[in-house]
């Protein structure tokens, strides 16, 4: 008969074979964190990420995702592929794990898909025939990094990320819960992040109240995806570069200075993602965004999102080739474009910037867009 010990090694290296470096067991208990999530809802971090407190008791429990759950696998996938490529007027910079060709849920969920069913294969095998199991990458209502942290891959370092000593922090974490019980690893104890403090001081727009806790609403990263509205004011000349999403406070981690290279050849970046020209985005219909981007990350924002974002970061390099761009983004259907395009041509301060805002104001009918012009001729 299979040992618990020996199930769990065949499940390791299955699991390997698949693609994930960092793999990971821990029992389905309460997380310990569980508290500190609270209080990070309760403050007002989370944004607009409503789905965060709707769904807030399940994070208490991994039963919550997956019934009689009594083991999760957890595991990490390393997409680091090159380092990013200087980026020029007329460019936008795009995090690190969205220059594929792939959304990266959809490449995990697949080897997930191969995972649970060699999983189930070796439970079979086993005698355990009532056994389950459910993969999930983070959609599902669990704290993923608290049981990566249980499954000793890693500590939760100051700017929340998990770091591997190995790995450093360029993983996706996902797991599979298993109704089965395996032979648990030693939780990460310790911590090295130390005195450092460079992600802290790096952060553009002090995100981090404290050490290990993000203030979402601050975050590059929440808002160019997650946000759905304006950019607020204060933070627009911080954007500088960034379109989506935000590497910062990774790229000044001493433990990412010797980090790997991904083997997933879906990571590296495809032609005009390292970095993405801007100017061309604006001319985009619905239908033509969706065809370039419905399979990435970038399809999240919608084009809405994405144009709001370009808008901020050609606002932040004034040149007269952006104009024409900004000034399409000025009579665009969406009011959140409209406005965005309204700040950029305001902060090049030119007189062709002032006549296109000009015109626009004495079409516009959305208030807060007027606004947004209005602002944007007090400053030109």
């Amino acid at each position: 008969m299979t040992s618990t010990s020996q199930l769990t090694q065949s499940l390791k290296v299955a699991a390997r074979r698949l693609g994930f470096e960092l793999v990971g067991t821990c029992p389905a208990v309460t997380p310990t964190g569980f508290h500190h999530f609270s209080q990070w809802l309760e403050a007002g971090y989370a944004g607009e990420m409503h789905y965060l407190e709707d769904r807030k008791q399940a994070y208490q429990s991994p039963q919550s995702v997956h019934p009689e759950t009594m083991s999760l696998l957890m595991l990490g996938m390393n997409y680091q592929s090159t380092v990013p490529a200087q980026t020029p007027i007329g460019f936008g910079r795009i995090a690190r794990y969205a220059w594929g060709n792939v959304d990266y849920h959809d490449l995990i969920h697949e080897r997930l898909r191969l995972l649970k069913t060699e999983a189930l294969n070796l439970f079979s095998e086993a005698g355990l025939k009532h056994a389950t199991a459910r993969g999930v990458v983070d959609t599902a209502p669990l704290l993923e990094r608290e049981f990566a942290q249980l499954a000793g891959l890693g500590w939760a370092a100051k700017n929340t990320m998990l770091i591997n000593r190995d790995q450093g922090s360029w993983f996706f974490i996902a797991a599979l819960l298993v109704n089965i019980e395996l032979e648990y690893d030693e939780p990460f104890t310790a911590n090295h992040c130390g005195t450092c403090t460079a992600c802290l001081d790096a952060c553009p727009t002090n995100a981090f109240p404290a050490a290990g806790v993000l203030d979402a609403t601050k975050c590059f990263s929440y808002l160019t995806i997650e946000h759905r509205g304006a950019i607020p004011v204060e933070l627009r000349d911080l954007m500088g570069e960034w379109i989506l999403g935000c590497d910062i406070c990774q790229e000044v981690c001493p433990w990412n200075r010797k980090a790997p290279i991904s083997v997933e050849a879906q990571f590296n970046p495809i032609e005009g993602q390292n970095p993405i020209e801007l100017r061309p985005l604006f001319s985009l219909t619905d239908e033509q965004f969706r065809q370039r981007f419905r399979h990435t990350p970038l399809w999240r924002p919608k084009r809405r999102g994405i144009l709001r974002n370009a808008a901020m970061v050609l606002g932040n390099q004034p040149s007269d080739e952006n104009l024409p761009a900004l000034n399409l983004g000025l009579d665009d259907v969406e009011p959140l474009v409209r406005g965005a395009s309204a700040w950029a041509l305001g902060k090049h301060r030119s007189q062709s910037a002032k006549d296109f805002l000009m015109q626009r104001l004495m079409l516009e009918q959305d208030a807060e867009v007027r606004a947004e012009i209005q602002m944007a001729l007090a400053l030109s």
